[in-house]
């Protein structure tokens, strides 16, 4: 598996202003990588056309050598639910739900909540949040909830995870504890990994490190 851009650029607005420009970039299976650069350089735009949960406004985005322009948006929806996990600044988790119900939502998709609940549990106990696994949203601590969402990103075993900001909201020691965790995603069940961050600090843990500027990859190391 990997994922190809080929000049691809993104606009916004009328008048069109252009956030992305001409990125061509490959990302190839197991890969661990931050996409940085200041405010407004394109950098969440970009991961969010590389994880197809936006389309370019020029150029093509291939995943395994298919166009996804020329995929069905059902089988697009399937893929992302099958083979990507999302994290994001907010956790986005339901208050209703307990942290164990949380982490189940994408096999409820599939009808497959029942026979994933152990590895559920077993993901949070990796975590440290097995006794835990009956409380709401609400009776988590910021750190406590984003480590639920990311159990949640990997119950499906996606081959990626896509993370926009993930350790934004988070005091310094649970940001380091979130990156930890992606790494050992990483290594240990060879997850390509993408991820923004503007914590330099946090970029730098990626093997490769992506630098974007006024829309442009001007660094990719």
């Amino acid at each position: 598996m990997s994922i190809l851009t080929q000049n691809i650029s993104k606009s916004f607005g009328k008048p069109a202003i252009k956030v992305l420009k001409d990125i061509n970039l490959e990302i190839k299976n197991g890969e661990f990588i931050s996409l940085s650069g200041k405010s407004g350089s394109g950098k969440s735009t970009l991961l969010y056309i590389l994880s197809t949960l936006d389309t370019p406004s020029t150029g093509v985005l291939t995943l395994d050598d298919k166009d996804t322009s020329k995929i069905e948006e059902s089988d697009l929806h399937k893929f992302r639910n099958l083979k990507m996990g999302f994290v994001f600044q907010f956790h986005y988790l339901l208050p209703e739900l307990t942290a164990l119900e949380n982490v189940l939502m994408p096999a409820r998709k599939t009808n497959q909540e029942l026979l994933l609940e152990e590895k559920a549990k077993t993901i949070l106990n990796e975590f440290g949040l097995i006794d835990k696994h009956t409380k709401k949203p609400s009776q988590l601590s910021g750190g406590e909830q984003q480590r639920v969402s990311i159990a949640r990103s990997l119950i499906m075993e996606p081959e990626y995870i896509f993370a926009d900001e993930p350790t934004g909201n988070l005091d310094s020691g649970n940001g380091k504890l979130v990156m930890d965790i992606f790494k050992k995603i990483n290594k240990t069940r060879g997850t390509t990994v993408v991820y923004v961050t503007h914590d330099i600090e946090f970029a730098n843990l990626a093997e490769r490190k992506i630098y974007l500027k006024d829309g442009k990859i001007v660094n990719n190391l």
